[in-house]
């Protein structure tokens, strides 16, 4: 029977973490993951760049039942401690916008990074190579393609339900529930809309166009580009506002944000009032939703023939347009999914379970989910280092 200290299943970025800092205290350390190779979903972040984390995280950028729980390991490991590791290893990154990092070159250099610490830690790596646990612990004892295990640490990191052509599989989720952990809803999050009927129809008619918008639903209010596509509507802040929204549930997208949409159709009649309608709009919106947004107005209407209550209805519809959409693209391209093993069941300092010591649960498993922007990861690494500190 092999025999380790720590066991640590998915060798995404919170297993890593985690072993990695067990194996630094000396810990006998297995990483064992059924993939093929290690951190696939770190590889195809960022469009292959990795956002690896975001210098602004802090624990109101997360979904949670308890939104007090991500504080403790946030504010032990930091944007700028996983910063510290990058530099220290050579690897040349930049900040897009809001906070993000990303890699110069690939997320190649992220996972070459963790893997050489993992080396360096004397941490066991193994890949095509799937657990089962037979029993709790400690000891715990699993059996895997070489026979069986034993281990006085059992950390969970086998992430959510995402890209399930990677492998996702809900594991960690039946292992958590077998041991009696309960597990809040699960749904897929940071994902396109899809839109059924003529709001399809209008996207598809318009796919490709990318506009600047703020959108809000729910608690959830982003700033940033929507995108129609073939099926609904993506980009960014569409990714952001999914995870507070329910089936059913209006989205109202400000496709005008930063300004007074009245004032400044007002500010344009006084000084072009010859002008048509869809000739000032396409100042500030793409000329192809100018031509196909839903409005009762006309674009070839001249500026003066439009009256103050023309003019406010043309406001309110491109400042608080609101739709509907039919559901979501679901996890097969969700970047995360929302929900997990529920905070009440783990300690938020060492994400062990309350009834099953030396059993570890982070990473996406947890009910913890970050905004799009390099925030999930900031949460696998924290998760990843406070577990590791312990196990």
């Amino acid at each position: 029977m092999a025999d380790y200290d720590v066991v640590v299943i998915g060798a995404g970025a919170a297993g890593l973490m985690c072993a990695i800092e067990a194996g630094r205290r000396g810990r006998r350390t297995l990483v064992a993951d059924h993939a093929n190779k290690v951190g696939k979903k770190i590889l195809l972040s960022g469009g292959g760049r990795c956002n690896f984390t975001n210098i602004h995280a802090a624990a109101e950028n997360f979904l949670s039942g308890n939104p007090h729980f991500c504080k403790s390991a946030l504010a032990r490991y930091t944007p700028y401690q996983f910063i510290e590791m990058v530099e220290r290893h050579g690897i040349p990154y930049h900040e897009k916008k809001l906070g993000q990092l990303f890699c110069d070159r690939s997320a190649k250099d992220i996972v070459g990074m963790l893997m050489r610490e993992c080396e360096a830690a004397g941490v066991v790596v193994r890949t095509r190579y799937p657990l089962e646990v037979l029993d709790g612990g400690p000891p715990f004892h699993l059996t895997g393609p070489e026979g069986p295990l034993r281990c006085e640490s059992l950390v969970v990191a086998s992430g959510g339900l995402s890209f399930p052509k990677m492998g996702a599989s809900g594991f960690g989720h039946r292992l958590a529930r077998r041991f009696g952990l309960d597990v809040t809803p699960l749904q897929p999050a940071l994902v396109p809309f899809t839109c059924e009927g003529p709001l399809r129809e209008l996207a598809a008619a318009l796919a490709g166009v990318s506009v600047d918008s703020e959108l809000a639903c729910g608690d959830g209010v982003f700033r940033e580009n929507i995108l129609f596509t073939h099926r609904g509507i993506s980009g960014p802040a569409a990714l952001q506002v999914s995870s507070y929204w329910s089936p059913g549930q209006s989205v109202s997208a400000d496709l005008l944000p930063g300004r007074d949409a009245l004032a400044w159709l007002q500010a344009r009649k006084a000084k072009r009032p010859r002008a048509r309608l869809g000739t000032i709009l396409s100042e500030a919106l793409p000329a192809r939703l100018v031509e196909r947004f839903p409005g009762a107005w006309s674009r070839k209407a001249t500026m003066q023939t439009l009256s103050d209550r023309d003019l406010a209805s043309v406001a309110a519809s491109l400042s608080d347009w609101r739709f509907v959409p039919a559901g979501t693209e679901g996890y097969r391209t969700a970047e995360v999914t929302l929900g997990g093993v529920s905070t009440e069941a783990l300690s938020s300092r060492t994400l062990e379970s309350r009834a099953v010591p030396g059993l570890h649960f982070i990473g996406e498993l947890v009910d913890v989910t970050g905004w799009l922007g390099g925030y999930n990861f900031q949460w696998a690494w924290a998760s990843g280092y406070a577990a590791g500190q312990v196990v």
